[in-house]
């Protein structure tokens, strides 16, 4: 694999650190784009994006060191060691915090947020394949097993590339999600993300190295258990919406936090792009 892609001038640019970056630039285009097919301001978009990965990086840095209180080491310290319910906790509220701020609709907001942040988190984790940063799993001798001798985290012996696992099934709930987005109420297209992301994290905890936090389960699944049941919820909360009130059919208050609102705000919206 490679952890280091290039250096210069004595500086080590990681692939590790280059993925979290397109990342983060991936989203911020998406979301940007959203905000316009919207007829919203796209500005704040990059800013939401930014700063959200900011936070969200720290609160998933301080939740890796808390887990490893008891034995921190240089190596902790680092670039690697993230764990991304940690990020959700901290980016979670930094992204509700800006999106009021901004006089955004949470829930369309969440709604044409949930594609651009499952291709991120895709990104992320192919940096984390490349990296070889310990996120793989246990020793394997399938065709596609993968050894990570020259990884952050080193085996020579064909383990589950789970990061490449989770980073197919991340984009292919970014498509599922890309051409429903303006089909479906918001609270089905959130809950959608949420149901999947969190399924699909719980299954990948199978193949990968963790240990067992309660009743047999590691605390990534006991995280994406909370995720999916609160994807449930949105998606029974969509259903009891009028069938008429989803994204497509009315405008956006961008004032207002109110997702049901009729007024269009800024120039007005241009013709649906869905699903292309």
């Amino acid at each position: 694999m490679y952890p280091v892609l290039v250096e210069v001038f004595g500086i080590s640019i990681s692939s590790y650190g280059v993925s979290k970056a397109l990342a983060v630039l991936a989203a911020a285009f998406l979301l940007t784009r959203e905000f316009r097919r919207l007829g919203w301001d796209p500005d704040p978009a990059a800013t939401i994006v930014v700063a959200t990965a900011v936070l969200g990086f720290l609160g998933a840095k301080l939740y890796y060191l808390a887990e490893h209180a008891d034995s921190i080491s240089v190596h902790h310290l680092g670039g690697a060691g993230f764990t991304w319910y940690g990020g959700m906790l901290a980016g979670l509220p930094t992204y509700v915090l800006l999106a009021r701020r901004h006089h955004l609709p949470l829930a369309t907001t969440a709604a044409v947020t949930a594609a651009p942040l499952s291709v991120a988190y895709g990104i992320g984790r192919l940096g984390c394949f490349f990296a070889g940063d310990g996120s793989y799993g246990p020793p394997s001798d399938l065709p596609w097993a993968v050894a990570f001798p020259n990884g952050m985290v080193p085996t020579t012996v064909p383990v589950h590339p789970t990061a490449l696992y989770e980073a197919f099934v991340a984009f292919a709930i970014a498509a599922v999600l890309w051409r429903v987005r303006t089909r479906w109420h918001p609270y089905a297209t959130v809950g959608a993300y949420a149901l999947l992301t969190g399924v699909a994290r719980f299954l990948a905890e199978f193949v990968r190295i963790n240990d067992d936090a309660l009743f047999g389960l590691t605390q990534p699944q006991l995280w994406s258990l909370l995720l999916a049941l609160f994807g449930v919820a949105a998606l029974v909360a969509a259903a009891r919406q009028p069938r008429s009130d989803h994204l497509t059919d009315r405008s956006v208050d961008h004032h207002s936090n109110d997702t049901t609102s009729t007024v269009t705000v800024g120039r007005p919206s241009p013709p649906d792009v869905g699903g292309r």
